[in-house]
């Protein structure tokens, strides 16, 4: 029998050898030929190289156990350059099969390969066709499909998913069979996974699981089944999968977090004891296996504590995650949970902000909701910017208040406060240290893990000498003082290793320790004779640099407090929708600030809030509202809901008048330009009104005196800060004094003598006084009385920082304006509201009044006036 077999063998390997160069031969010697070679040459070779591939990919992934894990390894530009050898060695073997061996039924299958080498290579365009080929040309329908089910990961890969899921609709309609059957709901989950559907892919998972064999390393997709069920809530499958991983002997890792996972969904899955779940997590902490794990532990305990409502034990576990860090991620993760109870439990914003800074700088900038997680962050930094705003500058007011003694009193306290922190700090740090107090009664190097028990390790059991680094750190402390600091080397206890060599080598260490030593003695001098700086001292001199002393910094000291309740109530109501604190931090704006700005806004945010919880409440900040600030745009919203949809439309109206206004202006026609400024103004205040009062202004400019245009300009960008409008005006006012300025160097203060104008009577006042509005009172009274026929106008503006001037425009010439200081001081005795006040009063012309507000020169026009004007009018 067997010569009969090995006559056969023979036969078929002659005729081989006959027929081998005939590729197009359809005999069964020839086709058994062409099968054998093209198998076991170009093919074998091929799938050999894209093994080796595959492996290096699978390699080269890391696993992310805080994410639900990949089905398949992401693939990478830069990974695939490192593997392209094996890429075109893998292309040019199963191009040789398919060329020499056309008729063999291994064809379609290099094809196949030679489409995922160019998938794993990333040529998406190459790859797609070479399959969409491949299930063209082949033969049997086996082939056809495993070349769709490649075609659909190159989809995926590329994210095509529509491309993908119609190739996966039409496979789905086919007969499979139970090898490509299992791809493809491997391939399914896959693309749900990619689209972030856990629950299809979930549903493919479970489908595929009892058809995995061994080589699909079903531990892994039984974890991940497992992690999707947990992140899905339901706990009880989650727990199934978990053992069922476990069961398959995975690598450590995974059975690991297997472990772990199981542990978090225990309660609910198995006896309902929250005791057995912490029993769970405490065997895990304990295994000296997991100790690179140890964060990992702490977070899932943390994350345990936290769904069964202890919050104080989430808190505890959680913070010793961070402490026991070796992953960035995981610290990160334990900082967000921490910020979220903080945030969303604790409502102790402040602390929330410290864990959230700290989380956006841990976690990676891909992570899930990274956005998100980075927007409440620069909130909660913006809340506690204000917070901190208010604390401190009601510090300073109140340090205003103390006298010297009292304040370093305070300031000595908070120092020595700070320093018993600091030494309580180190002292700890110290102990950690020395936590090992060796007993020279017993030999440290059989110490147990339980006689060297980490004190912050908790109820940590090590039950290995070379586990337990406690017991490691006393045999070496142990080992150096017997025997000194020796070097790592063989026969280390003969009297006689040392020879010339190590002589040398322990004098030049001896030099070095020598020298390191005298220059620590210097330094240590050094500090010496340098005086020692009083820390209160320092904080004192710091603290009188910000302690607000005059009534001007008292001022910006309040005014910054008064922002900040503002900007917190906005925030509490807007971005942390937190009403009632919204409600608190409002009213405290308007109890402490009854002037403030804010009032109008707060009044109707007030309202609005109050609205559908308090309905007599928000009538009345309604009322308060419009009674107080008629004109403002909130009362208006208050009385008309359509205001500012109807201002919009009325500020269209106005841009069409304002543009025929600027170009009158343009043309010179002021008065036309004014006229159409005022047909706008009537029209109604809307958003477009500063653009109208900024080029009435400009016209000012043009007709009127240099310093009644100056004032203006002053006064809009100071009523219209950070806009673009109120930073054009504050140019044109820098522009208009740097010119004039130019002009005052150039020939000094020269006051014009002709005195056949206009002129202006002018009151000098101090600002300190407060008078300006007294003395305009006072002037237009004289007006009314004594010069009814000339339509006088009084207009109060300020000088520098120290006066005001109180003027009245209109005097028609000298004569009239003499009569009218002559008219002045003979009323000055009846007016018992300036009478007792000194202040320097005198008429001048339009023109020269514009060179005395410009150069400010108050004492040389005094002279000037004494010299042009009769005496008895001064």
């Amino acid at each position: 029998m067997k010569s009969f077999l090995r006559y056969t063998v023979l036969l078929i390997a002659l005729a081989g050898l006959f027929n081998r160069c005939s590729s197009d031969r359809n005999t069964w010697t020839s086709k058994a030929y062409h099968n054998t070679t093209a198998h076991y040459n170009g093919y074998y070779y091929s799938r050999e190289e894209i093994a080796k591939i595959e492996k290096t990919i699978w390699d080269s992934h890391k696993d992310d156990y805080n994410r639900v894990l990949r089905l398949y390894p992401a693939l990478d530009t830069a990974l695939a350059k490192t593997y392209d050898k094996e890429i075109q060695e893998a292309i040019k073997m199963a191009s040789i099969s398919i060329q020499r061996h056309p008729n063999s039924k291994w064809v379609d299958d290099g094809y196949i390969l030679v489409g995922k080498a160019r998938l794993y290579s990333l040529d998406w365009g190459n790859a797609i066709t070479t399959f969409k080929y491949t299930n063209k040309i082949a033969k049997s329908p086996e082939a056809r499909h495993r070349a769709i089910l490649s075609l659909i990961h190159t989809f995926t890969e590329h994210q095509e998913y529509n491309n993908a899921q119609a190739a996966v609709d039409f496979l789905q309609k086919e007969d499979l069979d139970k090898s490509n059957k299992k791809t493809l709901l491997l391939e399914k989950a896959y693309l749900y996974q990619m689209q972030g559907n856990l629950d299809y892919m979930v549903r493919n998972l479970s489908e595929v699981a009892p058809m995995l064999k061994k080589r699909d390393k079903p531990g892994r997709v039984y974890f991940i089944i497992g992690q999707v069920y947990q992140k899905l809530g339901f706990d009880a499958e989650a727990y199934n999968f978990y053992k069922k991983c476990i069961a398959t002997n995975p690598e450590y890792e995974i059975d690991f977090y297997a472990r772990l996972y199981m542990a978090q969904v225990t309660e609910i899955s198995r006896s309902k004891s929250v005791n057995t779940a912490r029993k769970s997590f405490r065997k895990l902490l304990k295994d000296s296996k997991n100790k690179e794990f140890k964060d990992k532990i702490y977070y899932e305990m943390g994350i345990f504590e936290l769904k069964q409502k202890n919050i104080n034990g989430a808190i505890t576990d959680l913070n010793k995650s961070v402490r026991e860090g070796r992953n960035r991620q995981i610290d990160g993760e334990a900082y967000l949970r921490l910020g979220e109870i903080y945030y969303d439990t604790l409502r102790n914003y402040q602390r929330s902000q410290a864990y959230y800074d700290s989380a956006i700088n841990a976690l990676p900038k891909d992570y899930e909701g990274y956005a998100d997680i980075k927007t409440r962050a620069e909130i909660l930094n913006e809340f506690v910017k204000h917070l901190n705003t208010i604390h401190w500058q009601d510090s300073l007011l109140a340090m205003a208040s103390l006298d010297t003694a009292a304040l370093r009193h305070r300031v000595d306290s908070a120092v020595q406060a700070r320093k018993a922190i600091e030494d309580k700090k180190l002292a700890k740090q110290k102990k950690q240290r020395n936590r090992i107090n060796i007993d020279a009664n017993e030999n440290p190097l059989f110490a147990t893990g339980d006689e060297t028990q980490n004190e912050n390790s908790g109820n940590e059991e090590v039950d290995w000498y070379f586990g337990n680094m406690s017991a490691m750190a006393v045999g070496q402390n142990e080992f150096k003082r017997v025997w000194g600091d020796v070097a790592l080397e063989d026969n280390w206890r003969r009297s006689m290793r040392a020879d010339a060599g190590n002589a040398k080598k322990d004098s030049m260490a001896n030099a070095t320790a020598e020298a390191a030593r005298k220059a620590q003695q210097a330094e240590e001098a050094e500090r010496a004779k340098a005086p020692a700086v009083d820390p209160v001292v320092a904080e004192l001199a710091k603290l009188e640099k910000q302690i607000p002393r005059t009534a001007e910094q008292k001022k910006e000291a309040l005014a910054k407090i008064e922002e900040a309740y503002f900007k917190l109530g906005d925030i509490y109501y807007f971005k942390l929708h937190e009403n009632e604190n919204a409600v608190e931090a409002y009213k405290k704006l308007l109890q402490r600030f009854p002037e403030t700005e804010y009032e109008p806004e707060v009044l109707y945010k007030l309202w609005l809030i109050y609205k559908d919880i308090s309905p007599s409440e928000s009538e009345r900040y309604a009322t308060i509202l419009k009674q107080k600030y008629p004109e403002s745009t909130y009362a208006k919203i208050l009385v008309n809901p359509n205001y500012l949809q109807e201002a919009s439309q009325t500020a269209d109206q106005q841009k069409l008048v304002y543009k025929d206004a600027y170009t009158l202006y343009e043309q010179g026609d002021y008065a036309g330009a004014s006229a159409k400024i005022a047909e706008a103004n009537a029209m109604g205040e809307t958003a477009f009104t500063p653009n109208l009062k900024l080029l009435s202004i400009l016209i000012v400019g043009k007709t009127e005196n240099v310093a009644q245009y100056q004032y203006q300009l002053d006064l809009y960008a100071k009523e219209n800060p950070n806009t673009d409008l109120g930073k054009y005006a504050q140019t044109l006012l820098d522009a208009s004094r740097e010119v004039l300025k130019a002009n005052e160097k150039r020939g000094g203060i020269q006051y014009v003598r002709s005195l056949e104008e206009a002129h202006y009577f002018v009151m000098v006042l101090k600002r300190s006084d407060n008078l300006s509005d007294i003395a305009a009172a006072a002037l237009e009274k004289l007006n009314k009385e004594s010069f009814a026929d000339l339509k006088l106008q009084t207009t109060n503006l300020v000088l520098n920082e120290q006066y005001t001037l109180t003027f009245v425009t209109g005097l028609p010439g000298v004569s009239t304006a003499i009569g009218y200081i002559h008219t002045f001081k003979e009323k000055l005795p009846a007016m018992t509201e300036l009478k007792n006040y000194n202040f320097n009063s005198f008429v001048i012309t339009k023109d020269n009044f514009d060179i005395f507000y410009r150069t400010k020169g108050l004492d040389e026009y005094l002279q000037f006036f004494e010299k042009n004007y009769p005496a008895e009018s001064q």
